[in-house]
């Protein structure tokens, strides 16, 4: 594999599990330092320790600043820069009807999946700036793009993080830091099993059978398109969305 990522840091959040496991180990085979980020401290360690010498874990609640802020100031600290800032952490919801859902799990949805991306912005910025330009990954999902019934609260948050990868893109344009959003579909991760709910193997064939390629996105391909983001080959690429998808969005 080609080491695309030597000599760049990067903080992955959400690293304990699916997209964010899978970029985490793809950034170390491409030769970056990462710094794992989970608010699950046993799963981001047994990720940090599998990867080795070339990633550390860092336990943080993504919705909090003071715990965002220890947590940029630590990857600074522990690899003496940061070049990349991958928002991944997220939470799903079951399908619920808007007249249903309680107001906490749609503060749940907007803390996690958007205020965290305003949150590490606001407080890696300044450290990409300084060093002359950076990445910034954040994972939205075709939810923002083709929205499905019973789904809405999840849907505006990541409809959220897309417009907020759009405007920050052009805002930090001048700084060289790059700000792009991967849109996948439904992948086989624990989010995704998460929001079948009941009745998951019969949803799955559903969903699998409306994706042009005919199976579910997995891990590595989120991962394989982060690294491609973060690399100096995408360097003239800043507020696309990619749709990590199988066709769902064309179709």
């Amino acid at each position: 594999m080609i080491d695309r990522l030597s000599n760049k840091v990067a903080i992955v959040t959400g690293g304990g599990s699916g997209f964010g496991e899978a970029i985490s180990e793809r950034f170390v085979a491409e030769g970056a330092n990462v710094l794992v980020v989970d608010i699950d401290q046993s799963a981001g360690s047994e990720v940090a320790r599998r990867l080795g010498e070339n990633a550390r874990f860092f336990h943080a609640d993504v919705a909090v600043e003071s715990s965002v802020r220890r947590t940029v100031d630590y990857a600074c600290e522990a690899f003496g820069q940061l070049d990349i800032v991958v928002n991944n952490a997220g939470v799903a919801s079951p399908p619920v009807a808007i007249d249903l859902m309680e107001e906490a799990l749609f503060d749940r949805l907007f803390n996690t999946n958007v205020k965290s991306v305003f949150l590490f912005c606001r407080h890696a910025v300044p450290v990409l700036r300084a060093a002359g330009g950076g990445s910034i990954i954040n994972t939205a999902s075709t939810s923002a793009l083709k929205p499905r019934p019973m789904n809405a609260g999840y849907a505006a948050s990541k409809a959220a993080v897309l417009t907020l990868t759009k405007a920050l893109a052009v805002e930090l344009a001048g700084d060289n830091i790059r700000v792009n959003a991967l849109t996948p579909v439904a992948s086989d991760t624990p989010l995704f099993r998460d929001f079948l709910g009941d009745g998951a193997e019969q949803k799955r064939t559903e969903i699998e059978a409306a994706i042009p390629l005919g199976r579910l996105g997995l891990p590595s391909d989120m991962a394989a398109c982060a690294a491609f983001l973060a690399s100096d080959e995408a360097c003239f690429l800043t507020g696309i969305s990619l749709p990590v998808d199988g066709g769902w969005t064309a179709s």
